[in-house]
């Protein structure tokens, strides 16, 4: 029996309107509201991250704040945030028949080209219109400078964009397949995604792999059931590092009710459920010591939701859906281990209500993930929102942040 995509809200993040009433949807895509939640989750990440929380809203020293008060570092400018451009809906991927989608989980292909892998989608310009399909994938030309947005030049599949690998979309066992990063080692691709037998119920991950850049792809890897590491080890991120020849990668539930730990595997062995390795703390205050091979600690604490672990100008970059503070925050590092100790954090993007946003305040944000050719003074990011409810707008937007290389070099 094919299972209903009306309950498909629990993917998205709540708005603040939502406080006081806790849905399902809330404990399997939401985390916590904005209202109430706000002293839990900031403790959270200054305790487990190292450094001060952003403020709770945009303060009035910044561009675009509307906050009050004082400004308790009046020498900090703000970076710029533009929302630059829609990249999915009506006329601009009706011809790949995926006028609805999410996610967007990018990397450059083998052959030079900028990949996009989507998450649940469908034809019609809305949750459960027509023809759904989980992953997809388009192709932008990486020529065209990230400032223009991208610009899609073809699909996986070709002039429609067709599922990456054909299953069926069923509530026995299979409901979706989620995918989580995309990963490019040499010539070969590597998507992590999260089979849910029933929505928000992850079985178990596995890593597909297509070896022409991206045009076909593989389901050639069972990896992890889904309470492996107590549930920790199902929604991920991941990055290369050449210095050493490791994958590292950032892994936590689903729900977005849980912090995030760190894992690695060589490069060689991605494909081996017994090369990972997770980093982790034993003892307390100065006796405390990490190491490889201890059980994992958690190196992001709060509530945490989608994430994009990448290398930026050599820098470690980290962007992820604060679910428990509804917003979109970053943090830089000079290696993974080091996430703990951030060179720099800062909010990008704020949860707000439909009818408020402007550029950097969006209504049921989720999923940023940073885009190939990034700087540190220009950086771009894609982000997703679903109105739950009308179930539109269900699209993904590009942003560009510009001024974040000035505060980390200051912070150098």
């Amino acid at each position: 029996m094919r299972s209903s995509r009306s309950d498909r809200g629990e993917h998205a993040a709540p708005g603040p309107s939502d406080a006081g009433h806790v849905p399902r949807s809330a404990v399997l895509r939401g985390g916590a509201f904005a209202v109430g939640a706000g002293s839990f989750g900031a403790a959270a990440l200054a305790s487990v991250v190292g450094a001060p929380p952003a403020a709770a809203h945009p303060g009035e020293g910044g561009r675009g704040g509307q906050g009050h008060g004082v400004d308790p570092n009046p020498q900090y400018d703000r970076p710029r945030i533009t929302r630059l451009a829609t990249l999915t809906g009506p006329g601009i991927t009706t011809r790949f028949r995926m006028d609805a989608t999410d996610l967007g989980a990018p990397a450059v292909t083998p052959d030079g080209r900028i990949l996009l892998i989507f998450g649940d989608t469908f034809e019609g310009p809305k949750v459960g219109s027509g023809w759904w399909r989980s992953p997809v994938g388009l192709f932008a030309d990486p020529d065209r400078a990230l400032k223009h947005g991208l610009e899609w030049t073809s699909a996986v599949g070709g002039e429609t964009a067709e599922q990456l690998v054909e299953y069926t979309h069923d509530s026995d066992p299979v409901s979706t397949i989620l995918p989580g990063d995309v990963l490019t080692i040499g010539d070969t691709m590597y998507l992590w995604t999260m089979v849910n037998h029933g929505f928000g119920t992850v079985a178990s991950t596995e890593i597909w792999t297509s070896t022409d850049s991206g045009e076909t792809w593989e389901r050639t890897a069972e990896m992890f059931a889904g309470d492996h590491l107590d549930g920790l080890s199902q929604q991920c991120t991941w990055a290369l590092n050449p210095a050493d020849g490791h994958v590292y990668l950032l892994t936590t539930g689903f729900q977005r009710d849980k912090g995030a730990i760190l894992q690695r595997v060589p490069a060689a062995s991605i494909l081996d459920p017994g090369a990972y390795e997770t980093w982790g703390a034993t003892g307390e205050g100065e006796a405390q010591q990490w190491a490889w091979g201890n059980p994992p600690t958690p190196v992001l604490g709060g509530r945490v939701g989608e994430m994009c672990l990448r290398l930026v100008e050599d820098t470690w970059t980290l962007t992820w859906f604060n679910a428990g503070l509804y917003r979109v925050d970053v943090l830089f590092a000079d290696a993974p281990t080091q996430l703990t100790e951030p060179l720099l954090t800062e909010t990008l993007l704020w949860g707000c209500e439909w009818g408020q946003e402007d550029d950097e305040r969006v209504a049921q944000l989720y999923g940023p993930f940073v885009l190939p050719g990034s700087t540190l003074d220009d950086l771009h990011l894609v982000c997703s929102q679903w109105h739950t409810g009308p179930d539109w707008p269900y699209h993904v937007q590009q942003y560009r942040v510009e001024g974040l290389g000035t505060a980390l070099r200051e912070r150098r």
